[in-house]
């Protein structure tokens, strides 16, 4: 059985985190786990106490907490997991939020067949066949289906989520960091999803359960679809290019962090 680095990104969900780390305890989940980096993006809030304060209840479990040396965004947390991933040498990668909207255990299926090791990446989706969702409105839930078929349409590959907190990267493709000019915010997962189609990665969906409060305003909705079709416009205007440019307005040489050990 394979050694998976489970990746908890983390920015103030000091409430949640506790419950997302002892889904690691799960007896079918726990055996896949070599080791959790939990990966605190400079939280404002308890965040970094919680992550500790569960260490200290649970010593046997093979956790981490890193802290980046600056605010990175959620994609510059992605960056430093890959990172990691690639200098301990591991071979797969999971990414499992910090808000404990999703469940490890949606994994299992694809593992214990050996279905992930055929793909590049496989990524879980919250609006396929299989998939459950609680608490989106409808609004959202059409809105995420016109974008996953705009974003079929535009990388002549079917995509059923844009980003979901819970996925699946083989690290050998990550080796060569193609991904590090990539935006830092929340639309590194947009540009990863167009990229991996141009390389011509594998790439496998899958069906998982979700839930969620929705209290995203309109306005935020509204500037995100535009912001979305404007990546989609820059991609057909030259795929290659959509991937080797430069997408972020503060160039970083190094993604940096310091492990935290536990405090008793």
């Amino acid at each position: 059985m394979e050694k998976l680095l489970v990746f908890i990104p983390a920015y103030n969900c000091e409430k949640q985190v506790p419950r997302v780390l002892s889904q690691l305890l799960d007896p079918r989940v726990a055996p896949w786990v070599g080791e959790c980096i939990v990966v605190n993006n400079r939280s404002t809030d308890g965040t970094e106490e919680a992550v500790q304060d569960w260490r200290r209840r649970h010593p046997d479990a093979p956790v981490r907490l890193l802290r980046n040396d600056e605010n990175y965004g959620l994609g510059g947390s992605h960056k430093v997991a890959f990172g990691y991933a690639a200098a301990h040498g591991y071979e797969h990668l999971v990414v499992l939020h910090g808000d404990d909207q999703g469940a490890i255990a949606d994994l299992l299926p694809i593992l214990q067949d050996g279905t992930y090791k055929k793909y590049d990446c496989c990524l879980g989706s919250r609006f396929m066949k299989g998939s459950r969702i609680q608490g989106y409105s409808t609004l959202r839930v059409v809105g995420n289906h016109g974008f996953n078929a705009l974003f079929t349409l535009v990388a002549r590959k079917r995509i059923t989520d844009l980003g979901s907190g819970l996925n699946l990267y083989a690290v050998a493709p990550l080796k060569n960091e193609y991904y590090k000019k990539f935006p830092d915010t929340l639309y590194f997962n947009d540009c990863m999803i167009l990229a991996l189609c141009q390389l011509k990665q594998k790439v496998l969906f899958f069906p998982i359960s979700w839930r969620e409060e929705d209290q995203v305003s309109n306005n935020k909705l509204t500037s995100f679809g535009i912001s979305l079709l404007k990546l989609c416009g820059r991609y057909l205007r030259g795929p290659k290019a959509f991937v080797a440019r430069e997408w972020r307005s503060k160039i970083i040489d190094a993604y940096t962090y310091t492990e935290i050990p536990v405090q008793q």
